[in-house]
């Protein structure tokens, strides 16, 4: 990942999550919310090469760490994303390209963003904080799985595009 494109990948990662935290966590949905930032940071992972995944999960879960809504200890989210980066990257390269199936990419990033909660909930309890009921996180969960299935195949495209658009003539090839 060259620099040029790590800053525009960074600065797009705090747009959308000014786009989360501003609009679309003031949407309240049926069951629980859904979180665009989570979808698109899963997605921009799952397009990636390995170091740029684990890069991109860094900076991702970074972004999430400087939110002053957080109540994690700093540093739990982009631990999180890293893991989760290196694990996307990693079994990408041996399950194969799935990310021209358009349905498939979509349960993948549901899944994804499923995962990322549920480490986070992980994490949180080996540091000691308190999460709530099993029954609620579960709740919370499922249905963050559930608007990401519904609301993803709407951006997906534009995250694509934008994705392209960063892209350096040495990394198209």
């Amino acid at each position: 990942m060259s620099p040029v494109r790590l800053g525009f990948s960074t600065a797009f990662l705090f747009l959308v999550f000014a786009i989360q935290e501003s609009v679309i966590s003031r949407v309240h949905l049926p069951i629980t919310g859904f979180s665009l930032y989570l979808a698109v940071l899963i997605c921009l992972i799952a397009l990636e090469d390995r170091n740029g995944a684990v890069v991109m999960g860094f900076i991702g879960g970074l972004v999430l760490d400087l939110s002053p809504t957080s109540q994690s200890p700093f540093g739990q989210w982009a631990l999180i994303f890293t893991i989760i980066g290196y694990l996307i990257s990693s079994n990408l390269e041996s399950v194969g390209d799935f990310t021209s199936e358009p349905i498939s990419f979509v349960v993948f990033i549901a899944a994804g963003s499923a995962l990322a909660l549920t480490s986070y909930l992980f994490a949180g309890l080996l540091l000691g904080e308190n999460i709530g009921s099993l029954s609620r996180t579960l709740i919370v969960i499922a249905g963050n799985f559930i608007w990401t299935m519904v609301f993803t195949p709407f951006f997906l495209p534009l995250i694509r595009k934008a994705r392209e658009a960063t892209l350096t003539s040495k990394e198209r090839m």
